[in-house]
């Protein structure tokens, strides 16, 4: 495998990983309500979830599910309806800051099992594993999966960062409540969109 392809692999990753998608929205939502330490818990179970998620489809989960429809219907919904009680969370936040906030923040599993219902996520496996690899070549997919690991993290990572920054500049609870209730948005209208695609 030569530099111009694995410099090819790093962009695609970073492109994936740091364009806005639901694990995002939460990563900056995390940021913005608790402690940093919880966000990066999140982030890094979200992407050891991915990573997982990657070497199964490249190494072949995806077309097991073509072949059960039943299967792909069910992790169709189980996303939609993941993602709906996600953005029920983040509207439903009071805008108090973490000291005075009661709820838990989203964690490790939480980060990990986002990614397995997360359309984003199964697209970005997808879509990379048959433009970066040929076929089941374990030796590539070991190569495109040690590139995406630090890549996301620190994709995932910066979207903490900027929900600490809202948090650090932003003190009201009443925009902090307008924050969220925009992000929840976002996220209610891609089920939206995954319902109608």
């Amino acid at each position: 495998m030569n530099v111009s392809m694995i410099l090819s692999m790093s962009v695609f990753a970073l492109a994936a990983s740091a364009s806005p998608g639901p694990v995002n929205l939460v990563c900056l939502s995390s940021g913005s309500q608790h402690p940093i330490t919880k966000g990066l818990a999140f982030v890094t179970g979200a992407t050891l979830g991915f990573i997982f998620l990657f070497f199964a489809v490249g190494m072949g989960l995806l077309s097991v599910l073509e072949q059960i429809p039943a299967l792909t219907g069910l992790l169709r919904w189980s996303g939609i309806l993941f993602l709906l009680y996600l953005s029920i969370k983040l509207a439903l936040y009071d805008g108090q800051l973490a000291d005075t906030q009661s709820g838990r923040p989203p964690g490790f599993m939480t980060g990990a099992l986002m990614q397995w219902l997360n359309p984003k996520a199964w697209l970005a496996s997808a879509s990379g594993i048959g433009a970066y690899t040929s076929g089941n070549n374990i030796a590539e997919i070991i190569i495109f999966a040690a590139l995406y690991l630090p890549i996301c993290w620190l994709s995932l990572g910066s979207w903490v960062y900027a929900g600490v920054f809202l948090r650090r500049y932003i003190t009201q609870p009443s925009i902090l409540r307008s924050i969220n209730r925009t992000l929840a948005a976002l996220l209610m209208s891609s089920c939206i969109y995954l319902l109608f695609d």
